[in-house]
């Protein structure tokens, strides 16, 4: 279930006025829980260090190497490494969604699981699939899992937002980070999204 934006914006602009006119701008995101996690997963992998527009072709050829283009975790875990470079997957990719098709398909991970775990929980059960880090795991707690207190500290368009928003010298560490948006708990999801939106305001002048 997806947290109250309404409440999480007030508490933004309660607790840090600069968010006002952020939120003024650009409104609030929508989300929407995922009801495949498999699929979602499967997704950020596809879509790492990748151009939007290339991503989603490559996406969507994976998905066409399955029935109805929907990738099961046991079709996938059987599926051949060259038959995923078809479609355009990189080898490390392909090994990448294997492996985490083989552990949903063996049942060391599975959909109740990470819909009902806590943060940690879901970190613990992910980070050992090949190609997920702690970048996935944050963007799946963030957009798939709708968490709301998500901050990822990893993320180069969230630090340098917060460069921006609070008119840093120096691009951010992590430590700084956690410090700058301690008042934003528990709500630092929609914090780390309005610091991607200060970005798309620097890169387009705005």
């Amino acid at each position: 279930m997806t947290y109250d934006l309404s409440v999480a914006t007030a508490h933004l602009v309660a607790a840090d006025p600069r968010f006002a006119p952020l939120v003024a701008r650009h409104g609030v995101p929508s989300l929407a829980p995922t009801k495949d996690p498999f699929a979602s997963l499967s997704s950020t992998i596809i879509y790492q260090q990748l151009a939007g527009a290339a991503a989603k072709t490559i996406h969507g050829r994976f998905l066409g190497l399955y029935p109805r283009k929907r990738a099961r975790a046991k079709l996938v875990a059987a599926t051949p490494i060259e038959t995923l470079r078809s479609a355009g997957l990189s080898r490390g990719k392909a090994m990448s969604l294997v492996d985490l098709a083989t552990h949903f398909a063996d049942g060391r991970v599975s959909p109740k699981q990470l819909l009902t775990a806590t943060d940690d929980e879901v970190a613990r059960l992910l980070l050992p699939v090949r190609g997920i880090g702690p970048w996935s795991v944050d963007m799946f707690q963030m957009f798939a899992l709708c968490r709301p207190d998500v901050w990822p500290t990893g993320d180069l368009g969230v630090r340098i937002g917060l460069q921006h928003f609070a008119k840093l010298r120096r691009l951010p560490e992590p430590p700084r980070m956690v410090r700058a948006a301690a008042s934003w708990r528990p709500f630092r999801s929609l914090a780390a999204w309005y610091m991607w939106r200060v970005l798309d305001d620097v890169r387009s002048g705005g």
